[in-house]
């Protein structure tokens, strides 16, 4: 009979340390808000999931609900990585609406700001299409985290689309 293989937990790559305060999994803790001029506001809730194999990249996973009906939104996957030496950081991000782009930005303490650098889409996404997206998360002093997205579309100027806090739940 073989014995089972303990592993360990990886340890998380210096390359990525300065965003271990991500790291684990969380919660919004009241609905978010979000409206745009061309969509009714509306209420979310959403799930973030930031984790590591050890690699020099933090993996990433979003998942927003409807907050009635709990029916999946929108999500989000994808990679952060940071430039060595520097506070430059990239997030890479796959969305299921077809959506595909590179965000990077600064990172500063525990708050990271972005702006789209490159975007792609299917040849059959509906329009108007996103043309820049500019995000930011924030670790608040109470221990949740708070995140915010402005977006511009092909007819409309940058706007805040988003707002929501988490808390931490692992």
């Amino acid at each position: 009979m073989a014995c089972p293989i303990q592993q360990s937990a990886p340890l998380l790559n210096p390359a990525v340390l300065a965003l271990d305060w991500l790291l684990g999994s969380w919660e919004s803790d009241e609905p978010g808000e979000g409206s745009f001029p061309t969509v009714p506001p509306f209420r979310y809730s959403e799930t973030l999931h930031f984790t590591h194999v050890g690699q020099p990249v933090i993996n990433f996973m979003f998942n927003a609900f409807h907050t009635e009906s709990k029916k999946p939104m929108h999500r989000e996957c994808g990679f952060i990585r940071l430039q060595p030496g520097t506070n430059k950081v990239a997030f890479i991000i796959a969305q299921n609406s077809g959506l595909v782009e590179i965000e990077e930005g600064e990172l500063t303490g525990q708050q990271v700001s972005l702006q789209t650098h490159a975007l792609a889409r299917t040849s059959f996404s509906k329009e108007p299409h996103v043309q820049q997206i500019h995000r930011e998360f924030r670790l608040r002093g109470d221990g949740r985290l708070e995140q915010t997205v402005s977006m511009a579309t092909s007819d409309q100027p940058l706007t805040q689309h988003l707002h929501i806090t988490y808390r931490r739940s692992s």
